[in-house]
C-alpha cells in the first residue's frame, strides 16, 4: 500500500533558480546603448558584442512579438522568418526583454539603456512611496512627474546632444504621453496613423542624417493578443500584417543602415478554469495582510500591511510556491531579477513579496481588475515564451 502524500510539503521553488535576463549583455537596456556607442555618442557601451556598428540604426519595436511566438508561425511571417538566423548579429539567437515582461518596464529599458532597477518602471502597476498608492506605469494614473519618477536622459537625448539625427515615428496618440517622455523622448517626434505611413516615413528620417537613430513602433500585435490570444486568427493575421511592415521599411532602406526587429516581452494564453486562474479577490488565504496588489497576473507586487511581511511571504509561497517564484523584496534584489543595482528611489516601488509565474498560472483579482482579469494571452514574467524577444537585422 502506498503511502499517504496528505503530509507531504514539496518545497517552493528556489528564488535562484528563476532564469535572469541578460542584464548588461544581452537585454532590452542593452541595444540602444550599444548602437549609440557605435555611432561614437559619449558614454555610450556596446553592451550587445554581437552587433556590428552602422551610421544610421533603426529600432522596430513590435509590442508582443515574442521569439517563440514568432518561430511557431513561420506561414504567417515569411519575411521575418527568413531573417531568424540575422538575430542578434548573425548568432540566431534572441535577446532578453528584462523583468518584468511587460511594456511599461520594457519601453523604459529601451529608451533609457537602464535595467528596470535603475530606471524605476519595475512593473506594470506599483505602489507610489510617496503617497501609498497603485501607479498604473503604462496609463501613468494616478498621474505623478514624470522627471521625479524616471530622472535619466534617454539615449535618444543623448544621442541628439551629440549631433545625431534622432526621431521617433509611431501613433500620434504617443506623442504627449507621460510614458514618451521619461522613457523614448530625442530628436524629434513624428505621428502617423498607418503601419505603412510609419514605415516610409522612418527609412526617410533614416536617410536625413549622415548618422541617424530611428525608432518606430507597432502595438496592435499585443492588442490582439491580449484579447484573443496567440493562438488565434486575429493575432495571426497582426502578424501577417507586421511582416509585411517590416519587409516594407527594409526594401527602403538608406545605404550605411540597419535595421533591428524586436518586441517588448512575449506572451503566452492562460486557459479560463480554476485551475489556471486563481482569483485574489476569492482567495482569502492570499488577500490576508495584503494592502495593495500590484504587477500583473504572472508578475505580481505584493505590498504588506506594516509588519505582516513575513506572513504574506510564509503565505504566499505555501500556498504558490510550486507555480511562482516568490520571493521578498530583498531577495528578488538580491537575485538579480531587477538588474545588478536598485535605485534608492526604487526600492519601496518594488514589493514586499514579489511573485512570478514558473507554470501557465495567472493571479488574477476578478473585482479590482475586471479587464486585466479577462484577457486570453498573458506576460510579465522570467519563463522563455515572455522573456525571449528577437532582435533580427537588416543592413545595407
Amino acid at each position: 500500500m502506498a503511502l499517504s502524500t496528505w503530509d507531504d510539503h514539496p518545497e517552493p521553488l528556489a528564488v535562484g533558480s528563476a532564469p535572469l535576463p541578460e542584464y548588461g549583455t544581452g537585454s532590452l537596456a542593452d541595444l540602444l546603448p550599444t548602437l549609440a556607442a557605435g555611432m561614437g555618442v559619449p558614454g555610450q557601451t556596446a553592451g550587445i558584442a554581437e552587433l556590428t556598428a552602422a551610421d544610421r540604426n533603426c529600432v522596430f519595436l513590435v509590442d508582443g512579438l515574442g521569439w517563440e511566438q514568432l518561430r511557431a508561425h513561420p506561414d504567417e511571417a515569411p519575411f521575418l522568418t527568413s531573417l531568424l538566423a540575422s538575430s542578434r548579429g548573425g548568432t540566431g539567437r534572441p535577446i532578453t526583454a528584462g523583468y518584468p515582461a511587460t511594456t511599461a518596464t520594457s519601453l523604459a529599458s529601451v529608451g533609457t539603456g537602464l535595467p528596470p532597477g535603475a530606471h524605476g518602471l519595475p512593473g506594470y502597476t506599483a505602489r507610489n512611496p510617496a503617497t501609498g498608492e497603485l501607479m498604473n506605469q503604462l496609463r501613468w494614473q494616478p498621474w505623478t512627474e514624470p522627471r521625479a519618477w524616471q530622472p535619466y536622459p534617454t539615449v535618444f537625448q543623448l544621442a541628439a546632444a551629440a549631433g545625431v539625427h534622432t526621431a521617433q515615428v509611431t501613433s500620434p496618440t504617443f506623442e504627449n504621453t507621460p510614458l514618451t517622455k521619461v522613457a523614448l523622448s530625442g530628436g524629434t517626434f513624428h505621428g502617423r496613423l498607418t503601419g505603412e505611413d510609419r514605415m516610409d516615413l522612418a527609412a526617410g528620417q533614416l536617410a536625413a542624417g549622415d548618422r541617424s537613430l530611428v525608432y518606430t513602433y507597432y502595438a496592435e500585435l499585443d492588442g490582439a493578443g491580449h484579447r484573443f490570444g496567440v493562438d488565434s486568427d486575429a493575432w495571426r493575421g497582426q502578424l501577417l500584417y507586421v511582416d509585411r511592415l517590416v519587409q516594407r521599411l527594409a526594401e527602403q532602406l538608406p545605404p550605411r543602415s540597419a535595421l533591428y526587429v524586436t518586441a517588448d516581452h512575449g506572451m503566452i494564453d492562460i486557459p479560463f478554469d480554476e485551475q489556471h486562474r486563481i482569483d485574489f479577490d476569492e482567495d482569502w488565504e492570499l488577500r490576508a495582510g495584503v494592502a495593495l496588489l500590484g504587477g500583473e497576473g504572472r508578475a505580481r507586487h505584493v505590498y504588506a500591511l506594516p509588519g505582516a511581511e513575513n506572513d504574506v511571504l510564509t503565505c504566499w509561497r505555501e500556498v504558490l510556491g510550486e507555480q511562482f517564484w516568490v520571493a521578498s523584496r530583498d531577495e528578488a534584489i538580491a537575485a538579480g531579477w531587477f538588474g545588478p543595482r536598485i535605485d534608492e528611489r526604487v526600492y519601496a516601488r518594488i514589493g514586499d513579496v514579489v511573485a512570478a509565474a514558473r507554470d501557465d498560472v495567472l493571479i488574477i483579482a476578478s473585482e479590482r481588475e475586471p479587464k486585466e482579469s479577462a484577457m486570453v494571452g498573458n506576460h510579465g514574467s522570467m519563463t522563455p515564451v515572455e522573456q525571449l524577444v528577437p532582435l533580427l537585422e537588416v543592413r545595407t
